[in-house]
C-alpha cells in the first residue's frame, strides 16, 4: 500500500509523522500518527479516520492535532503524549488549521474559515442553492480548492486546549484572511495581505494580542512576508519575496530577519539569502545552533540547506547541503541538535530520514543520514530518472529528466511538461512517470526557461515571451531525449497540466508534425478571459503577459487552434477556479468545428490539483484514460 508520511514534529527523543494513504473502496484518504523510534519499526500513535498535522507542547507533555472522522471537517484534537484517548477541542462548521502551541503548553493558536451566518450548513435546511446571493466588490472572493471565500474569510482563533471545556476565542475580525500562526510572547504573528486589505498582493507580518485587540503591524516585507519564526533574541525569521504591483509572479523566495517591536513602526527585514541563486520552498524556516535551515530548489531537487549565523544576501554555493541531494525534501522538523526529515526521491514517494552517518547496513544510508521509518518499502516496477541536458538554438543550456521502462526499444516517448511555470520537474518521486514508464513509455521531464531552481532570471526569462525560448528549450530537450538509443523519434506524444496544458496546446499548433497526439489538462488556452474567470486571473495574466490585449491573444493557443489537425484531448475539472473550466470549452469547441479528432475529458467534483489531491478514484480513472488514450495513439 501507498503509504506516505506528511508532516513531523520532534521533541527530545518523540518523534511523530502523520502518515496516509488512499482509500479506493471508499474514495478517501485515511491515516494516522506514528511515533518513530531512532531504532525500531514505527509505533501507531492514533487510531482515527485521518489524523494530520502533529504538533508536541513545548513542555512534552502533550499532542495536539487534527482529525477528519467520518468525513468530515478536521477538528483539533488533544492527547497526552503517554498515550490515552484523544480529546476534541473544536467543533467548528468549517474544520480548524494546524495547531500552534503557547509557550506556557495549554493555550493553541490556529487559523480557520468562519462562515458568513446562513451559509455553508450554519443555518438548518438551508442548502448551498437555498442561500442568499453573494454581494462581490473585490477581485478575490473565490480560490482553488476552497471556493468562494469572501463569506469564509480565514480567521486567527485561540483556545485553552486543557480547559473543562475548551472555547475557541477569535481574535482577528475576518476583514482578510490571516495565515501562519506563530506565538511571540503574550502575542500572535501572522502573515496579512497590507493594511489588511484584502485586495492587495502583498503581505506583512501583525501581531495580534493573545488577550484581544488590534493587530499591530511589526514586519513591512519589500513584496510578501510568511511563515514567521521567532528568535529568542526579539527577532523573526520568516519567509519573502520582493516585488512592486502585481509583479508578483517568478520570483525567488528568500530567508529573511527582522527586529520585533509592537511599540514601534513596522521593522524592514534583511535579506539573509541572495536572491538570484536561492528560492526557498514554502515550509517554515527553523533555527538550529549553528544557524536557520531551509528547504531550497535546486536544478530539480529540494534541497535542506543551512543558512549561517551572520548571513546577508548569501548566495547558494555559501549555504552547506544538510539533506536532499539529488532527492526533494517535503517536511522537516530539529530539536536538540538532532534533525529529521521526510525525503522522497525518484523511485520513492517518502522516506523519514535523520541526519547524520547511517549504520552498517548501505541500505538504510542516504546522502547526509539514514533511512529511520520506511512505510511502503521498495515499490516494484519504479524506474531511474537520468539526467540529461541540451543546447537550445540561441545557446541556451536546457536540463532535465529521461526514464525509460524495462526491456529492449525503442519505446513510444512521452513529453511530459510541469505546471506553474515557475515550478519544476526533478528528483522527487512523481506517480505520473511512474506509472507511464511501467505502462511501457519512455517519459520526457523538462525543465524549460520559465521553470524554479535555476535561478531568478531563469525564471522570469518567460514574462511576455510565452511560447518563446520556453519551447525552444522543451523542444531542444526532448531531441536530446531522442538521441538515446531507447526512445523512438516516430511514436512522440506532448502531454502536460496548467501551465504544462498550455505548452502542449502551443506545441499542438506550432510544432505539431513532430507529435502523434496530444493530452492537455486544465490549461490555460486563453488569456483575456482567463483575466476574468481565474481567481488569480486579475493580476497573474497581466504579469506574465503585459497589459496589451493583442499581445495575450498571440501568446494564447486558442488563437491558433486552427493550425492544430493531430488528435488532441481536452481534459479539464468541473470545479477548477486556477484555470476554468471554460478554457477547455473554449479550446474543445475550436478544434471540433475545425474538424480535429478531439475529445474531451471533464471530471466532476473537482478542481486544479485532481492529479495531486483528486479524489482516489478519479485519480485511477484518469490513469486508466491516460494509458487508454496513448495506447490508441503511440502503441507501445
Amino acid at each position: 500500500m501507498l503509504r506516505v508520511p506528511g508532516a513531523l514534529d520532534l521533541h527530545d527523543d518523540l518523534l511523530l509523522a502523520d502518515v496516509a494513504h488512499p482509500d479506493l473502496e471508499a474514495d478517501a484518504y485515511r491515516g494516522s500518527l506514528w511515533r518513530i523510534p531512532q531504532d525500531g519499526p514505527p509505533v501507531r500513535f492514533t487510531h482515527g479516520d485521518h489524523d494530520t498535522a502533529p504538533r508536541i507542547s513545548p513542555d512534552g507533555a502533550w499532542v495536539a492535532f487534527l482529525r477528519a472522522s467520518g468525513g468530515g471537517k478536521p477538528q483539533l484534537h488533544v492527547m497526552p503524549t503517554g498515550g490515552g484517548e484523544p480529546r476534541p477541542v473544536t467543533d467548528l462548521p468549517l474544520g480548524a488549521g494546524a495547531p500552534v502551541w503557547a509557550p506556557d503548553s495549554r493555550r493553541i493558536a490556529f487559523v480557520a474559515r468562519a462562515p458568513e451566518p446562513g451559509r455553508y450548513g450554519t443555518e438548518e435546511g438551508v442548502g448551498a442553492a437555498a442561500e442568499a446571493p453573494r454581494r462581490i466588490t473585490g477581485f478575490r472572493y473565490r480560490g482553488d480548492g476552497v471556493g468562494f471565500v469572501l463569506d469564509r474569510p480565514q480567521v486567527l482563533y485561540v483556545v485553552n486546549a486543557l480547559a473543562d471545556i475548551p472555547l475557541p476565542v477569535a481574535l482577528t475580525d475576518g476583514r482578510c484572511d490571516v495565515e501562519a500562526p506563530c506565538w511571540y510572547g503574550e502575542h500572535v504573528l501572522v502573515s496579512a495581505p497590507r493594511d489588511l486589505d484584502p485586495e492587495s498582493l502583498h503581505t506583512d507580518l501583525y501581531a495580534v494580542p493573545a488577550g484581544g485587540g488590534e493587530p499591530v503591524p511589526v514586519v513591512r516585507g519589500e513584496g510578501s512576508a510568511a511563515l514567521p519564526a521567532v528568535l529568542p533574541d526579539g527577532h523573526v525569521l520568516y519567509l519573502g519575496t520582493e516585488f512592486t504591483g502585481i509583479h508578483a509572479v517568478a520570483r525567488n523566495t528568500g530567508l529573511y530577519r527582522a527586529p520585533l517591536r509592537t511599540d514601534a513602526d513596522p521593522a524592514a527585514g534583511t535579506r539573509l539569502t541572495e536572491e538570484e541563486s536561492v528560492d526557498c520552498e514554502a515550509l517554515p524556516p527553523v533555527p538550529v545552533e549553528d544557524g536557520t535551515l531551509v528547504a531550497v530548489r535546486v536544478r530539480g531537487a529540494v534541497e535542506l540547506r543551512l543558512v549561517p549565523h551572520g548571513s546577508a544576501g548569501t548566495p547558494l554555493e555559501k549555504l552547506p547541503v544538510v539533506l536532499g541531494e539529488r532527492a526533494s525534501v517535503k517536511a522537516f522538523a530539529s530539536y536538540g541538535g538532532r534533525t529529521v526529515a521526510v525525503v522522497s526521491s525518484p523511485e520513492h514517494p517518502g522516506q523519514i530520514v535523520e541526519t547524520g552517518s547511517g549504520p552498517d547496513d548501505p541500505g538504510h544510508a542516504v546522502p547526509g543520514g539514514r533511512v529511520i521509518a520506511d512505510f511502503c518499502g521498495p515499490l516494484p516496477g519504479t524506474r531511474p530518472l537520468r539526467e540529461i541536458t541540451a543546447v537550445a538554438p540561441d545557446g541556451y543550456p536546457v536540463h532535465g529528466w529521461l526514464a525509460v521502462p524495462e526491456g529492449q526499444g525503442p519505446h513510444p516517448v512521452l513529453l511530459n511538461v510541469h505546471g506553474g511555470p515557475f515550478h519544476q520537474h526533478g528528483w522527487g518521486f512523481l506517480d505520473e512517470t511512474q506509472v507511464y514508464a511501467a505502462a511501457g513509455y519512455a517519459v520526457v521531464l523538462p525543465n524549460p526557461r520559465g521553470s524554479a531552481g535555476y535561478g531568478q532570471s531563469h525564471g522570469r526569462a518567460v514574462i511576455g515571451a510565452f511560447g518563446t525560448v520556453d519551447a525552444d528549450d522543451v523542444l531542444a530537450l526532448l531531441d536530446a531525449a531522442l538521441a538515446e538509443p531507447e526512445c523512438d523519434p516516430e511514436r512522440v506524444g506532448v502531454m502536460g497540466g496548467s501551465y504544462g496544458g498550455f505548452m502542449t496546446s502551443w506545441l499542438a499548433a506550432h510544432r505539431g508534425a513532430r507529435f502523434k497526439a496530444a493530452w492537455s489538462e486544465r490549461a490555460v488556452n486563453a488569456w483575456d478571459s482567463f483575466t476574468g474567470s481565474s481567481d488569480i486571473g486579475w493580476y497573474f495574466a497581466e504579469a506574465y503577459c503585459g497589459p496589451d490585449a493583442e499581445t495575450q491573444r498571440a501568446m494564447s493557443p486558442l488563437y491558433h487552434a486552427d493550425r492544430i489537425t493531430l488528435p488532441f484531448a481536452v481534459v479539464h475539472s468541473e470545479e477548477d477556479w486556477r484555470c476554468p473550466v471554460e478554457q477547455a470549452q473554449r479550446m474543445f469547441v475550436a478544434l471540433r468545428r475545425n474538424g480535429v479528432p478531439a475529445e474531451f475529458l471533464l471530471f466532476p467534483g473537482e478542481g486544479h490539483e485532481l492529479t495531486r489531491s483528486g479524489r482516489p478514484r478519479h485519480r485511477l480513472q484518469r490513469f486508466e484514460a491516460v494509458l487508454e488514450w496513448w495506447s490508441r495513439h503511440l502503441a507501445p
